[in-house]
């Protein structure tokens, strides 16, 4: 399995998000893996729940069984987008609700889900998780507690299983100027060859 899977969550396809995911992409794909360029934006992906998905059932919407299918066969998983209020932006939300499904990304034992831990079926995989912000790391640390961390790491990716999850931020991205972003650009070039040559296994 040599896939590899980058999204990215932004309106704007001229942004530095965008810039950020083309250059992961070109590293993997440097790399052999053959990489799919998911834009939730351009491609329409529907963040709602339907009623059925609520309840635990398979999702019927084509657009999400493609992204589950995406999801499940790769083992490098990248994702690009914007810190919006300490959380992921609508769209990037809704992909972590209906393509993280249970059956695919977790499972509990016997099917029952009574609030213990779950199996993570999502093993062997890899996650680069980059984000945005116009807040100093500072001021997020004493006034937020950087919650995008304990949602990408612990409560989707570790929880489905990821075995390796490297995440950065760059900021503060209003003020930056071109070098800056060059440097983040490069920076984000080596973070993913890097993440890509570690053996999933110490």
């Amino acid at each position: 399995m040599n896939g590899a899977l980058v999204v990215v969550s932004h309106p704007d396809p001229a942004s530095l998000n965008h810039a950020l995911a083309k250059v992961v992409v070109d590293a993997w794909e440097s790399l052999g893996f053959k990489t799919r360029f998911v834009d939730l934006h351009a491609l329409g992906f529907d963040p709602v729940m339907s009623p059925e998905e609520a309840r635990g059932c398979a999702t019927d919407d084509a657009k999400v069984q493609e992204q589950i299918a995406l999801l499940v066969k790769s083992v490098l998983v990248g994702v690009v987008h914007p810190n919006c209020w300490g959380s992921p932006p609508a769209m990037m939300k809704g992909w972590m609700d209906r393509v993280f499904a249970p059956g695919a990304a977790y499972a509990f034992a016997k099917g029952e889900d009574d609030g213990r831990a779950p199996k993570g079926l999502l093993r062997d995989k890899r996650a680069l998780v980059l984000n945005t912000s116009n807040t100093t790391g500072a001021r997020e640390q004493e006034a937020f507690g950087d919650p995008l961390e304990r949602i990408w790491r612990d409560c989707l990716l570790g929880y489905c299983g990821f075995e390796r999850v490297d995440r950065q931020v760059y900021r503060v991205v209003a003020n930056s100027t071109k070098e800056e972003r060059r440097d983040w650009l490069a920076d984000a070039g080596l973070r993913a060859i890097k993440l890509a040559g570690q053996p999933i296994r110490p």
